[in-house]
């Protein structure tokens, strides 16, 4: 048996918002998962993408400053040096339009965010173009092991490069923990990707090291406000246009060549996305809750519902 899945785009929902980082609290994680192995390009909670190359622990946990909720955190697993290691938030071009990157009406931006370590020294954070030829990497201090501080960095805007105002990655948002520090300046914009600039430091060699992170905000203008939250269903809306899971299962009985099920995205997409996670049929001997004309000893299979992502 074939089971055929037709999914059809929803009504689109669009907001404006202050904060471009969306689900900068952490809050949202449809993925439910935690990373655990040497990888590039895992989603962990939504729109918080990872890239490392030794062994992490990375998940969301209800552990944050207050007014909030959650955190992510980043335990280190082993004693081996990475070469890279960082979260990234890929902000969609079409929502960095006005930022006028790569003009010379550049604005300036604040980053601000909560941060949490068990190693103190100055950590980076950095702004990077599409190609990576262009990237500005601040240092910040962390003061105190295992105790949240607020940290805001002020950057002028870049007045060169290319920064996309499409939806593709119109600015991406770094935070390394564990590449080891370059003999690149900090502080300065320059025409690569300067991820750990001189003076950086990081989980590094230290096992069982943390860092944690919430509450991130980029916004235009030199004054770091206060966080913008946003209602719990304009956050999710936001996340399910580059990601989108549908809870549940398809029941369909045997013996039918095809069997096709209608599912409506719940926004537009960023872009036609790819669908997964459609499991292989297992068997069922009990009664659906909607089947009708039931009888005692048909068969059903059932499949878990598919994901749609269309991340940058």
């Amino acid at each position: 048996m074939t089971l055929a899945v037709n999914i059809a785009q929803g009504g689109a929902n669009n907001v404006s918002f202050r904060n471009r980082i969306i689900n900068g609290a952490m809050v949202i994680d449809q993925r439910a998962t935690t990373i655990t192995s040497a990888t590039s390009g895992a989603y962990t909670v939504d729109r918080w993408n990872t890239y490392f190359d030794q062994s992490y622990s990375i998940a969301q946990i209800a552990d944050a400053p207050a007014g909030y909720t959650y955190s992510l955190k980043v335990t280190k697993s082993n004693a081996n040096q990475s070469t890279y290691a960082f979260l990234v938030q890929y902000i969609e071009g079409l929502n960095a339009v006005d930022l006028a990157f790569g003009t010379a009406s550049a604005s300036t931006v604040t980053l601000s965010f909560w941060v949490k370590s068990s190693i103190t020294g100055n950590f980076a954070a950095s702004l990077t173009n599409s190609a990576e030829n262009r990237s500005y990497a601040a240092l910040y201090a962390i003061s105190s092991a295992n105790t949240w501080e607020q940290k805001t960095i002020t950057i002028a805007g870049d007045t060169s490069g290319t920064w996309l105002k499409t939806n593709g990655k119109g600015i991406s948002v770094q935070f390394n923990f564990g590449a080891a520090a370059t003999a690149n300046a900090p502080n300065a914009w320059l025409a690569l990707n300067n991820l750990a600039p001189t003076g950086s430091v990081n989980l590094g060699t230290t096992n069982s090291s943390t860092f944690q992170i919430t509450g991130v905000q980029l916004e235009k203008g030199s004054t770091a406000t206060s966080f913008d939250y946003r209602p719990y269903g304009t956050e999710l809306a936001l996340c399910q246009r580059y990601f989108q899971k549908v809870n549940g299962y398809i029941y369909s009985s045997y013996g039918a060549t095809y069997n096709y099920v209608n599912w409506f995205l719940k926004t537009t997409m960023r872009a036609t996305p790819t669908i997964t996670g459609l499991t292989t049929a297992t068997a069922d001997a009990t009664t659906p809750d909607f089947a009708s004309g039931y009888s005692s000893g048909s068969v059903y299979a059932y499949y878990a519902l598919p994901t749609a992502s269309a991340e940058l």
